[in-house]
């Protein structure tokens, strides 16, 4: 176990004006605070090494220095994506027919499931599925058929609740 008192003196001697030379150039405390405290820690990391430095309060500054650039550049990299993608599109209200489709998928078997959610709904062939689920393409098929026969009756606009029953005639309730 490394002996803590080097560091703690250092630590205790150098925080608050490291803290104030980041807060010069952040220009925000909060934000020096945790760069400072970012920078101190990887030197408690690495203080066998930084404790031999002739200015370890400069490799912490020049630590924090680079932490509060590289989270400066990450924002200005989400404000240029932002501007050129712009913000993201309200999601459109989910059909009646969505809504019916999903509720019919969660009462299918999960092969069956996955089989027609690949195939219908992202558009892979029969055999990028089976390559994608490790099966072979007979399975595949054998899943969608046997998926698409548990959601028919699932799907009926009489099990939805919705028109006559389609055993009944046209025209009689």
């Amino acid at each position: 176990m490394r002996d803590t008192t080097d560091f703690d003196a250092f630590y205790a001697g150098s925080v608050r004006r490291v803290t104030g030379h980041v807060y010069a150039m952040t220009g925000s405390r909060a934000e020096a605070e945790d760069l400072t405290q970012e920078a101190f820690a990887r030197a408690w990391q690495h203080w066998d090494k930084v404790s031999g430095y002739a200015d370890p309060e400069g490799w912490v500054r020049m630590v924090a220095f680079r932490a509060g650039v590289s989270a400066w550049r990450k924002a200005v990299g989400r404000v240029r994506a932002h501007r050129r993608h712009g913000p993201v599109g309200v999601a459109p209200e989910a059909s009646v027919d969505n809504v019916a489709i999903v509720a019919a998928l969660r009462r299918i078997p999960a092969v069956q499931r996955q089989a027609i959610v690949l195939h219908h709904l992202v558009g892979l062939s029969l055999e990028e599925i089976a390559a994608e689920t490790g099966v072979a393409v007979g399975t595949v098929k054998a899943r969608l058929s046997r998926g698409r026969q548990a959601m028919a009756p699932l799907l009926s606009d009489r099990e939805n609740g919705i028109g006559p029953d389609r055993r009944e005639a046209p025209g009689h309730a």
